[in-house]
Order: C-alpha cells, then sequence, then structure tokens
C-alpha cells in the first residue's frame, strides 16, 4: 500500500465505489479506497437494488438517467459484466386526484430533462402489471427506465474500472484515525500503515458518524431497520412472457419487484425502528438484523389486497437490514462544512439506484470545484447547527412512514419541530401563525383566519389564496409586520475588509458608510454562487466601522466555507457569523415610515433616510440596525434586532403601529410581491448553472474592475451570446401556480424550465420564472406550459410588472 494519494475514499460500497470509478473517470488516477471489511459488507450486499428514473427534482433525475446509463454499460461490457434488468418499467400507485396531479407535475419536470413519464388510469396499471387489483385505485405513474441490479457485481465493476485506470483498492483495511495538518492536507492511519492525502471522502454507509468523529464533524445521519422477504415461485410469473414491473404502493406502505420467479416485497411499516443509535458493533458485517414480520401485517394486508397471488405463496426469506437516512431524506453529497479538502457521499436510502449519478456529481465536484448541475439540493451545507442525529432520527422515522408519499407545495410535517425559534415564535403563535421551516427555524408563513383552520394540499391554488390576497393588500394600502429570523449575517472586519469582498464579488461593493448594495459572488468558471448584501455599518458605541455580509437563511455554512476558503494569509479580514444572534422585523407598506417613526426618535423622513440608507437607533428601548430596503416592493425598513431585546421592539412597533392599522403578514405574502418585483431565491432563480448574463443580472456585473473570482471565466463567456435566459411569464390560468421544475414549450418541444412561480395578488397575474432558449425570450414570445398534465398558454412579459419605476419603494 503506498503511503501518498491524491484522494482516500474511505468505504466501500456503492457510495466509494462510484466516487472512486468517478475520479478515474474525470481524469484522476492517484486515488485510493479503503473498506474496512470486505467491498458491499454493508447496508449494499442486502440491498433490494432497485433502478428507478423518478426524481422529484431535475438533479435527481439527471443523475438517476446517469447512473441508468452507466449501469447498461456495465451490464453489455464483455471484460466485467453485471447482472442488470433494465426497462421492466415501474408504477406509483395513486387512489386520489391530488396524487395524479403530482404525477403530472413530476412528468413535466422530467420531461426537461429528456425523460418520459406516464400517467396512466387504473385499468392499463392493471394491464401493465397483471397481478394486482384496481380496488381503490385511480392510477399511477409509469417509468419505463425502472429495473434491478445486482448490487455486489455492480461495485465489483466500478472497482475492477478504477483500478484499470490506476485507482487502488484495500479491503480489510479500517481507517483508525484522521489528522488534518496545517496545510489543509490529511493523515489517515490504518492497520497497514499512515496515508498521506490531499483529500479524503468519507462513504462509509452506516458506520458514517464513526469516520466522521475522527474528523471532529458530526453528520445528521440516522439508520432505519428495514425489511422485505423474497416469495416461492408464482404461477403467473412463471407463465407471463415479459418480466413484471416494479410497484411502488403509497396506499399500502409496500413495493415489490420481480426476483427470478417470484417477488421480492418490501415495507415502510407505521411501526418502524431506528438502528445503531448507541453504537454499532464492530462485528456487524455482512450482517442482518432479527426478522421482525409481525411488525409489518398492517402493511402485508394492504399488499395482499393489492396483490392477491401473495396470499398462495410461501416465503423463501427474509431480510432486515440497516438503511440511512437524513434529515429531509435527500442525501449528503459535497464539502463537508467547516472542514477544508473533505468530502462525504452518505445518506444514500436508495443507494445503489442513485449510486452510480451521486459518485458522478461528487467527482466533478472534488475535481473542478462543481458539478454539471446545481447540487444544493445534495449539499452537506444544506443543514447547519441544529442537525443532529436526534433530529435526524425522528424525521428518518416520519420519511420511513410517508416513504412514497411526496410532499405537497407548502406541507410542513411536524416531526422534529421546533428545532430553532426566536422569542416571537410563541407569540405570533398565540396571534394565530402558521410557521413554515427556512434551515431549521419556524417562520411566520401567514396569520390562519380562524383557529382551526387547515390548508389544502394541493398542486393547485389551495383555500389559502385569499388569506395571502388580504396580507398583500394589508401591505400594499397600509402597513404589515412580519418576522424574519435565521437570515444568514456575517460581521467583517479589518482593514482590507472591502478589498477582499471586492475581489469576492463581480460588481461594485460600496464603501459608503451608512449605505447597502446587492451583489453577486461567482465561482472559478464563471457561474453564480452567491446573493450577498453589504451593508457599511459605521463606527459607534457598538464596535468599528464593519460591513454586514447578509444572504439567505439556508447560506450560513455556505457562504461560510466559500469566504474562508478564499481569504489571504496577508490580508487584515475577520468573519464572524451573528445569524443566530439576530433577528429582522420588517416593516412595509406606504404607512411603514409612520409606525417607524412613532417607535423610534430620529428624523426617517425619504430624505433623511432614503432608500438603501442604514442607521443604528433604538426602536423603542430595543438597540436595533435598521436599513431601507425591500423584498416586496413597498417601502420598506428592515430591523435587525439582538434576539434579547427581539420581543421589547416587536411590542414598541405593535403599539405604535396601532393608529395605522399595522397587520402580520406572513412569507407567503412576501413570496406573491417578490415575484411582481422581479426579485430573486437563491438556489430557486441563482443557480450555479447559470452565469448573471443569462441570469439577468448584467447590471451587477463590472467587468472593467480589478480581479474578481470567475472574472476570466465569466469575460470568455460574455464573448457570445448567453444559450439561456432568466424570463418572466405571464401564465393563462387561474386556478393553477407553475411550480419550479415545470417544462417550457414551444410545440413539442422542451425550450426552458420555470424556476419559480407564485399569484401575483397587486398585479392579478399568475407569474413565473424561467430559465428558456434565447430565441424564445423576446418580450411577447409565446409559450405553452405543461401544468398538471394541462397544456397552458403563457407568454414572456417584462420583469417586475409592478410599480417598475420603483417609485413606492422610494417613497
Amino acid at each position: 500500500m503506498k503511503t501518498r494519494t491524491k484522494v482516500v475514499v474511505i468505504g466501500g460500497g456503492i457510495a466509494g465505489c462510484s466516487t472512486l470509478y468517478h475520479l478515474t473517470q474525470e481524469g484522476w488516477s492517484d486515488v485510493m479506497l479503503l473498506e474496512r471489511d470486505e467491498l458491499t459488507s454493508g447496508t449494499t450486499w442486502h440491498s433490494a437494488a432497485q433502478v428507478t428514473n423518478f426524481g422529484m427534482n431535475q438533479t435527481m433525475v439527471g443523475l438517476k438517467s446517469h447512473s441508468i446509463a452507466l449501469y447498461k454499460k456495465l451490464r453489455d461490457d464483455p471484460e466485467y459484466p453485471v447482472g442488470y434488468h433494465h426497462g421492466d418499467g415501474g408504477i406509483r400507485l395513486a387512489n386520489k386526484p391530488e396524487q395524479m396531479d403530482a404525477y403530472h407535475h413530476f412528468a413535466s419536470m422530467a420531461r426537461g430533462m429528456g425523460v418520459t413519464y406516464e400517467v396512466i388510469d387504473a385499468a392499463e396499471c392493471a394491464r401493465r402489471h397483471p397481478l394486482i387489483s384496481t380496488d381503490n385505485l385511480l392510477g399511477g405513474l409509469w417509468d419505463g427506465e425502472d429495473g434491478d441490479i445486482d448490487p455486489a457485481q455492480l461495485c465489483q465493476a466500478l472497482a475492477f474500472h478504477a483500478r484499470k485506470a490506476g485507482a487502488e483498492v484495500h479491503r480489510n483495511t479500517p481507517v483508525t484515525a484522521l489528522r488534518q495538518l496545517e496545510d489543509d492536507t490529511w493523515e489517515v492511519e490504518t492497520p497497514n500503515g499512515t496515508i498521506s492525502a490531499d483529500i479524503v471522502v468519507n462513504a462509509g454507509g452506516y458506520r458514517v458518524n464513526e469516520i466522521g468523529a475522527m474528523m471532529g464533524v458530526h453528520h445528521p445521519v440516522a439508520s432505519m431497520e428495514h425489511q422485505y422477504f423474497v416469495t416461492e415461485d408464482i404461477p403467473a410469473i412463471v407463465e407471463a412472457d415479459h418480466r413484471m414491473p416494479l410497484l411502488r404502493c403509497p396506499i399500502s406502505d409496500y413495493y415489490s419487484r420481480q426476483e427470478k420467479n417470484g417477488l421480492l416485497v418490501g415495507f415502510y411499516e407505521q411501526d418502524c425502528r431506528t438502528w445503531g443509535m448507541d453504537g454499532i458493533s464492530p462485528a456487524f458485517s455482512n450482517d442482518l438484523c432479527p426478522d421482525d414480520l409481525d411488525r409489518v401485517m398492517d402493511v402485508l394486508e394492504g399488499a395482499f389486497a393489492r396483490m392477491p397471488a401473495l396470499t398462495e405463496v410461501g416465503i423463501k426469506r427474509v431480510v432486515n437490514g440497516p438503511i440511512t437516512y437524513t434529515i429531509d431524506g435527500a442525501p449528503l453529497v459535497g464539502p463537508i462544512p467547516g472542514k477544508r479538502n473533505a468530502y462525504c457521499i452518505i445518506g444514500l436510502r436508495a443507494g445503489l439506484g442513485e449510486g452510480g449519478g451521486h459518485g458522478w456529481l461528487l467527482a466533478q465536484q472534488i475535481v473542478h470545484g462543481e458539478a454539471c448541475y446545481d447540487t444544493w439540493v445534495l449539499d452537506p451545507r444544506r443543514f447547519t447547527g441544529h442537525a443532529n442525529v436526534e433530529l435526524t432520527a425522528l424525521k428518518a422515522i416520519e420519511d420511513y412512514q410517508n416513504e412514497f408519499r411526496f410532499h405537497y407545495p407548502h406541507e410542513h410535517r411536524p416531526a422534529g419541530r421546533p428545532a430553532k425559534t426566536t422569542p416571537l415564535t410563541p407569540v405570533l403563535a398565540a396571534e394565530g401563525a402558521q410557521f413554515t421551516v427556512v434551515n431549521g427555524w419556524e417562520r411566520l408563513e401567514y396569520i390562519k383566519p380562524a383557529p382551526g383552520y387547515t390548508e389544502d394540499h394541493t398542486f393547485k391554488f389551495s383555500n389559502a389564496f385569499d388569506v395571502i390576497a388580504a396580507e398583500v393588500a394589508a401591505v400594499q394600502n397600509g402597513v404589515g409586520i412580519t418576522e424574519v429570523n435565521g437570515f444568514n449575517r456575517f460581521e467583517i472586519t479589518g482593514t482590507d475588509a472591502h478589498a477582499f469582498l471586492d475581489r469576492m464579488c463581480c460588481g461594485t461593493v460600496t464603501r459608503k458608510p451608512g449605505r447597502v448594495g446587492l451583489g453577486y459572488l461567482l465561482n472559478h468558471h464563471g457561474m453564480l454562487k452567491s446573493e450577498a448584501t453589504f451593508a457599511n455599518v459605521p463606527a459607534s458605541h457598538s464596535g468599528p466601522d464593519r460591513i454586514w455580509y447578509g444572504s439567505a437563511a439556508a447560506a450560513e455554512f455556505h457562504d461560510m466555507d466559500w469566504l474562508q476558503a478564499h481569504l489571504h494569509d496577508d490580508e487584515d479580514v475577520q468573519i464572524k457569523s451573528l445569524t443566530n444572534d439576530l433577528t429582522i422585523l420588517v416593516l412595509a407598506g406606504p404607512k411603514a415610515r409612520d409606525v417607524l417613526s412613532a417607535a423610534s426618535r430620529g428624523d426617517w423622513s425619504a430624505a433623511a433616510f432614503p432608500w438603501l440608507s442604514l442607521r443604528e437607533a433604538f426602536i423603542g428601548i430595543a438597540p436595533a440596525v435598521v436599513m431601507a430596503v425591500s423584498f416586496s416592493g413597498e417601502l420598506a425598513y428592515e430591523i435587525h434586532v439582538p434576539n434579547a431585546q427581539l420581543y421589547a421592539a416587536y411590542l414598541a412597533l405593535r403599539a405604535a403601529g396601532d393608529a395605522h392599522g399595522l397587520r402580520l403578514f406572513g412569507s407567503r405574502a412576501v413570496e406573491s410581491m417578490r415575484m411582481e418585483k422581479g426579485y430573486l431565491h437563491w438556489k430557486a432563480d441563482i443557480l450555479t448553472e447559470f452565469d448573471p448574463f443569462e441570469t439577468g443580472l448584467d447590471r451587477f456585473v463590472k467587468l472593467g474592475k480589478g480581479n474578481f473570482i470567475g472574472k476570466e471565466a465569466l469575460a470568455k463567456r460574455a464573448e457570445t451570446p448567453p444559450a439561456k435566459r432568466l424570463v418572466s411569464l405571464k401564465i393563462n390560468a387561474a386556478d393553477r401556480p407553475a411550480y419550479g421544475g415545470a417544462s417550457v414549450m414551444v410545440e413539442d418541444k422542451v425550450v426552458g424550465t420555470v424556476t419559480s412561480g407564485d399569484w401575483g395578488h397587486r398585479t392579478g397575474l399568475n407569474l413565473a420564472y424561467a430559465f428558456v432558449d434565447a430565441d424564445h425570450s423576446a418580450i411577447g414570445t409565446a409559450l405553452w406550459l405543461d401544468l398538471l398534465g394541462d397544456r397552458i398558454a403563457a407568454h414572456v412579459i417584462p420583469s417586475g410588472p409592478y410599480d417598475p419605476e420603483y417609485a413606492r419603494v422610494r417613497a
């Protein structure tokens, strides 16, 4: 075993083998995999090994499509063929119209990735899968690419081809210690010697946190026991002239696929249990948990009703093994928060089906800094300080119990809540608040019109439509207040602070004291990395001159890693996180100045405190930093208050607002208003797949300024017209919005994809943003959207149809 390598991958399941293979495909041969036992001896060996093309966002569809293409290639490789049943097809069943609407949406979303799903009725489901009953069945979603693969053969084939390309694979080589040196390289200690590596990758499966502990990190991954059984031969399968499609049933919480001439049937029972929470025996390898079919009897009864053939055959074997989950069910693939040269590919609950794609995207990130897709849905930094194994276990149980029940728009499931709160959370709850969750924070979504009010779960406009409309009207015509908690905020100080940010940002970073500006950070490929506000807080009793860097709540770990990674050793710059220390109260509406003036001393007139100004002040007795900025398009103020004084500030503003009809509003109203103003959301509309010119942010780019990250690449991209452009669309539908992922069409060709959509209550327009082919981006261009299976007309309109002159924010 050599003692120096570029990358050490720890773990020999599908995650590790796929990463190793794809690193060699990206041109790195000096890479090594270490496995504590034999390859596939963890979860991989007992996997049900289903391979599907289904995903609920385009990144997941893309990585699954890559997996399928890779597995077909390995299947057909004469040197090391893999057993792969491709194209058996698969059906996801539905017994509710809302589920069928969702399937139509997923089909539209996949269409933009070149993947075809069919939405079929109950009779067609039974025709394609003759073992199922149509009782209590409305229809289903057909994925013609579904199949299954041999787990051991797949991993051995990936390792074989990686070795051929120069990689090393060492079995029976456990990692016993990890040490990061001052130059950010790693020492990897094993019983067979110590390896010096530039980069380490945690692909440890259910032992992920044993490896994480060696690195001083804690990953939000928990394991669940999962059972399936394999039946004896079923006569109908023996006699059939085709393999049975895979089946996934949200009605009865089970799945099945053909296994030889019988069926493999797996269960997601309500009486489920976590595994390994108090540690995992070192001897647990190629091992299983004890069978416990009594626990799945309720699910089994539903499976018997759907597939009566199951009642006529015996069980050949039962498998009960651990599978890993994260807080939101999606894997953690990418940089480990707070660490340099450290990555993970963990929490792969559907590892065999997706692992080829996950390893592909991770290898691209390691070698090139970014992947071909925006990978935020997989990024380990999307969870921050609240993410622990205890919370993950609660969410894992909830996800397990709802395995095939996708989230509806604005559906907020209760497990693990509340994770993060402010002093106002119970106050707002007492006033009827409905909360959404933003990076663990309980954030006001809207005020319920009655104590027992519940919102319908639907992909159409819900019964909350009029509730949101009333909040928007209150802001437009009077004044509203809301809490924006968890907003990411860094305090940046030092003599080189402005020069540092100027190098990080592609545009002008304002240096004027008491002013606020907006800027964009690029990656080294000239693509959009982050959006941030830069607020210059003058020296005062609170501290020296400082810059407040503000960005999306979810960006806390992501942006800190990016900024710290680009600090030069000789720069006088300090970065301190204030994210969890302060909360924003937003006053918005034409009477906002009246309320602020009544709650705080000083001259708050437009002349004394114009748009994009900043001032330290007291709101009642509470210290605050007030910024004249608006995400609603109305006159508005962001009031940044220390959490210890938040309640006092809130009471002062509510008291001052009594004379002006001050009303609470929530994030749903903000979403509607920001669509009308042409304002963008990070990781909805601002993606690493597009540069600022494609995203319509030309005014924030200064190619003539000094050097900045991504300048060379962006200048080269600027030499040719953008292939895609972000446009605003007016949609000719009053009953449904356009959700992210929906396909934008010209005739029968996909020309774009929706990123955001909502009803604009002030303009009366159904609005969406979408990246479309540049040839179809001109104002007035007629297009159509595939929305819930219907062809809906749309056309391109100017961005920001509400108050395009910005008169209201400057009033």
